[in-house]
């Protein structure tokens, strides 16, 4: 199992949606300067349409065009690779051109294997997968911690903990939209760290309870650091028991 782990995880982190260029680019630098000061690799990320909103109220962020032209200038400002999110299949080829990373969703958890098979078959240069619960106890996402070394076994490839996803409580929110439960996701991080997860991914946002999307379930931006601190601490702190 060892030699799948690398020097250190990655993280992919940012606001759920695109919104304006100040916002964008204040927590580009935060996490740029994240990465730096403790050596992990970051991805920066934001989605320029939620087209998966349980609400047709729900904020669905700037569109195609605009949304790229913002990760855009991001990806210029902090030199920080950028992550969107498709869940069109005719955006795929746009937002290909415009970001370095794309996440698609597939929602066919134990198919995980033959969608990494038909990603490499697509000419997908890179792929890994995320895990972020596969099914609902007490109203709340569960994450079996065990999914990230049989994951890796059954894809190899690297496995994500998607850690803000994981604590969405959908519908629970007022009128219907999505709740969170964000003071559980330190824990479930550092379970995740010492599992075996490959990177961690973490909304955040310097003001979770007035952002667009997803709020309860983001990292405060202020937090991020000391979170993702102790993360990396555990992780390490696993490795070098797997190795002894």
């Amino acid at each position: 199992m060892a030699r799948h782990f690398e020097a250190a995880p990655f993280l992919i982190a940012g606001p759920c949606v695109v919104e304006s260029d100040e916002l964008n680019l204040r927590i580009g630098e935060a996490l740029a300067d994240l990465g730096a000061r403790i050596g992990v690799h970051v991805i920066y990320k934001a989605s320029y349409d939620k087209a998966n909103r349980s609400r047709l109220q729900g904020a669905r962020g700037p569109g195609l065009e605009r949304g790229l032209g913002a990760l855009a200038k991001v990806r210029a400002a902090t030199g920080l690779p950028v992550l969107t999110d498709v869940h069109e299949p005719g955006h795929v080829a746009g937002a290909a051109q415009a970001a370095d990373v794309l996440q698609i969703p597939a929602f066919l958890c134990r198919q995980t294997d033959l969608l990494v098979a038909a990603g490499r078959a697509g000419g997908a240069p890179e792929i890994a997968v995320t895990e972020r619960g596969t099914f609902f106890g007490y109203g709340d996402l569960v994450v079996d911690m065990r999914s990230f070394a049989r994951l890796r076994a059954a894809c190899g490839v690297p496995v994500i903990y998607d850690a803000t996803h994981s604590v969405q409580q959908p519908g629970q929110g007022p009128d219907g939209s999505s709740g969170g439960r964000r003071e559980f996701i330190p824990p479930l991080l550092y379970a995740a760290a010492a599992a075996g997860a490959d990177g961690f991914f973490l909304e955040t946002h310097p003001d979770p309870d007035h952002a667009p999307s997803d709020g309860p379930n983001m990292v405060p931006l202020d937090q991020l650091s000391g979170i993702v601190s102790v993360a990396l601490e555990i992780w390490q702190r696993a490795r070098e028991a797997v190795r002894v």
